[in-house]
This record gives structure tokens, sequence and C-alpha cells, in this order.
């Protein structure tokens, strides 16, 4: 074997060793049981729909897919009272905050839960958008 043929091979291996990690890291951060246990006040007892605001990473379609597995339709959404500051909203009553809208029934709110880490790093806060719905938002946690 070549010295050329030995270094892609390497290349290759590298690769793919770099690829499964990350999909190991992936599903176990956001897809297994394992590592992350949703708070108990926030669990649903309705089958959804649930309104969700979203207005950071999961306003990319391919970010929800990858987080639920689904295509989630979205619609533009405004939030009044508020801008984003971050990752996080802050409360400013000149300003708002463009996001997109989901509808999603409790197995998805759950896998979004986990995404955002509820309890961890977010909290799951009931506001209310421009045109009067009432929808779920994820703020930031105090640390």
């Amino acid at each position: 074997m070549n010295t050329l043929t030995l270094w892609l091979a390497r290349l290759l291996c590298l690769v793919g060793a770099l690829i499964i990690g990350l999909y190991g890291w992936f599903w176990y951060t956001y897809q297994s049981p394992y590592g992350y246990t949703s708070p108990a006040a926030m669990e649903q007892s309705t089958d959804g729909p649930h309104r969700v605001f979203v207005y950071g990473t999961l306003r990319s379609p391919w970010v929800r897919w990858l987080v639920t597995g689904q295509r989630l339709e979205s619609t533009p959404a405004l939030l009044p009272g508020y801008r984003r500051e971050g990752l996080d909203l802050e409360v400013d009553r000149d300003d708002q905050v463009a996001g997109q809208l989901l509808a999603v029934d409790s197995e998805t709110l759950a896998e979004l839960d986990r995404y955002e880490r509820l309890g961890v790093r977010y909290e799951r806060v009931r506001l209310t958008l421009a045109r009067g719905d009432e929808v779920w938002a994820y703020r930031l946690l105090e640390q």
C-alpha cells in the first residue's frame, strides 16, 4: 500500500469515527432516555395541540426535523413586549420578537422540552402573541 492510499484510509477512518461520535452525542443528548429527566411540574395531560413560539434555532425546519424526526409546519408570529437578548427573551414593552408558531402534540412538545433542556437550561412559560394567541415559549433560567 502506498503512502497516499494509507493516508486516505486513515482520513476516512477518522471522518467515520467523527460522524459516529457526533451521532452518538446527538442521540444521547436529544433522543435517548438517559441523561435528562423532564420536570414533573411541566408534564402535559392533554394530547394537544400545543402552540409553541420559537425564536432561535427551532425557527429552522432542518433543526426541528433533527430534534423531532418530523417536518413541523410553522407560521410567522410576533411576540410584543419582549426583545431577543442572545438566547433569551427580555421584557421590553417597546419592542417585539419575530419568530415562528408551531402546533405540536404532547409527545413532540416533550421532544422540544428535551432539546431546550427544560428545567436545566430553560423554562417553558405562557405568553401572548401580537394576534392574541396564548402560546408556550422557552426562557432561560436564572443562573
